[in-house]
């Protein structure tokens, strides 16, 4: 089964409602600041972890910074995994390669600036060879590109690779920005949990500042407790983590950052918009960079959305 949602972040916080269509998951997030097939093979793999890592993460010259999100691809070994979930119609010749095609197309009509995948990117079971699978999952993505990032779901490891050996495989491939673990974690649950920060306009006074923080977390496949049944979940080590290192960039960006000062309405100069900064009412607080968080299974709250009576902007 598989969904859609947009996500538009700006200087006005505004939300597009998830929106559900049937496949997997494909969300475009757009941030705003006023500053057929592809087939890859195992050449597709990079040595040069240091070159990948070096890729800076920016807004363009207009202000946008926009992400495409793909989840639950569940690929497994291309043409000869026929598709689920579709109307009788629709079922000859249709397999993975479909997926494939789909979302080289969204990457044509959106051109993101990053892809980032949320789990279940291979369905094991299925996948005679994990690190094929892998490869092709993400084809569409190498094959443009653009870099993108992922973590992993509960379906990946289900293969001949295990958890471990999946995460390996996928910081190895082209153009992603995906990390094993942080180094600076000597202990911590799962594997895949990183975070990637987005430099402010070229040529701003934020060039090399992070004003957008990008978080990566493993949330498990299967709980292990058996008093506790089902889908997993995001660990205490993990939870220290994130929010170590949530604090520190908020430290860092708190005393520097002011939206203002980033933003760059109408393509107008930075420079003119630095000068109306200087020109409106001090803000009341100090701004702190916005973060979006990526993980697979969901927050036990996610049950409760609907009964909360939360309404969202559009």
């Amino acid at each position: 089964m598989a969904q859609a949602s947009s996500v538009v972040y700006n200087n006005k916080r505004k939300l597009w409602v998830p929106l559900p269509l049937h496949g997997f998951v494909v969300a475009v997030a757009v941030l705003l600041l006023s500053f057929a097939p592809i087939n890859v093979s195992a050449a597709a793999r990079q040595q040069s972890r240091p070159l990948q890592l070096s890729q800076k993460l920016r807004f363009g010259r207009t202000g946008e910074f926009k992400i495409l999100q793909v989840a639950d691809m569940h690929y497994a070994d291309g043409k000869t995994t026929p598709c689920l979930n579709v109307l009788p119609s629709q079922v000859h010749g249709c397999s993975d390669l479909n997926t494939s095609a789909f979302i080289q197309r969204m990457i044509q009509a959106e051109n993101p600036n990053l892809i980032v995948f949320t789990g279940d990117n291979i369905f094991g079971f299925e996948a005679k060879d994990s690190a094929k699978s892998l490869n092709a999952a993400f084809g569409p993505a190498i094959a443009a590109g653009i870099p993108w990032a992922a973590v992993l779901g509960n379906h990946d490891q289900q293969g001949t690779l295990s958890r471990e050996g999946v995460m390996k495989h996928i910081v190895g491939l082209k153009h992603t920005l995906s990390q094993f673990n942080p180094p600076e974690a000597h202990i911590i649950d799962g594997f895949g949990n990183y975070n990637l920060e987005v430099g402010g306009v070229e040529g701003s006074g934020f060039a090399n500042k992070s004003v957008l923080n990008l978080y990566f977390l493993d949330s498990g496949d299967y709980s292990t407790v058996p008093s506790i049944p089902g889908y997993g979940w995001i660990k205490p080590s993990q939870q220290l983590w994130f929010q170590r290192t949530s604090a520190k960039l908020q430290v860092r960006t708190s005393s520097e950052l002011s939206m203002d000062a980033i933003f760059a309405p109408n393509n107008k100069p930075f420079l003119f918009v630095s000068q109306s900064a200087y020109m409106r009412p001090p803000m009341a607080k100090k701004s702190f960079a916005p973060g979006l968080v990526y993980f697979h299974i969901p927050l036990p709250e996610f049950a409760s959305f609907e009964a909360s009576n939360f309404t969202g902007v559009r």
